[in-house]
């Protein structure tokens, strides 16, 4: 059993001897892909829960003209993707998955989550109840990114952004690089870029490489309000 899976929220209570069992039952298997392999495709029938192992795992769309948007990114052993699709009456992907590094994920068929196995086995109370969690929290962030990209003006989604990031001593290390920021709050890379470094002119806040030091946290209030 590759070690990511035992951190991964979705199988929270369960032993490893279970967990063992719990892969051997459900019928899970391990893919490899390369950068830049398809995951998944738009269009395809959603069948399996994907589990990140290794590597970084990007979630796109693209527009009617070709431009790809970011939906999520996933970088942390253990991330779940796709498992939205587990309690839908969807017959197709709205997005695609590629690998973004080299990776391995782990696939899981989501029917395994609310249907008992002929072994009649006890942790399918317990998948259901994670997943829930899981779920909750994923609104929650999606939320939270709404509420990023109703800003009227750039500077008024990065205020946004950064003030959320922001855990209280106004340095904020950056989970996304400069292109998966820009396409999260759904604007052009070289815009970001130029709007940092306006707000860095202004002293409103300061940019070394990932990390972000906010100087005056009253004005990035305003314009977050």
């Amino acid at each position: 059993m590759h070690e990511a899976v035992k951190y991964c929220r979705l199988f929270a209570g369960i032993e490893e001897n279970e967990l063992n069992e719990l892969l051997i039952c459900c019928k899970a298997k391990i893919c490899s892909y390369q950068k830049n392999d398809y995951i998944f495709y738009q269009k395809d029938k959603p069948e399996y829960i994907h589990l990140l192992l290794e590597g970084e795992v990007s979630v796109c769309q693209d527009s009617p003209s070709g431009r790809r948007s970011l939906v999520a990114a996933f970088r942390d052993p253990g991330d779940l993707f796709g498992e939205v699709y587990a309690f839908l009456d969807k017959q197709e992907y709205d997005y695609y998955s590629l690998a973004a590094t080299p990776a391995k994920v782990l696939w899981m068929p989501k029917t395994f989550l609310y249907k008992n196995c002929s072994s009649n086995c006890g942790f399918h109370t317990i998948l259901t109840h994670n997943m829930l969690t899981i779920l909750a929290q994923k609104a929650y962030f999606l939320n939270q990114k709404l509420q990023f990209l109703s800003g009227e003006t750039l500077r008024h989604k990065i205020a946004a952004f950064l003030m959320k990031q922001n855990k209280g001593d106004n340095n904020i290390k950056l989970s996304m690089n400069r292109e998966e920021m820009a396409d999260f709050l759904g604007v052009t890379r070289p815009s970001l870029s130029r709007e940092f470094m306006k707000m860095k002119q202004e002293g409103l806040i300061d940019i070394k490489g990932d990390m972000v030091t906010i100087l005056q946290e009253e004005e990035l209030e305003n314009l977050f309000g």
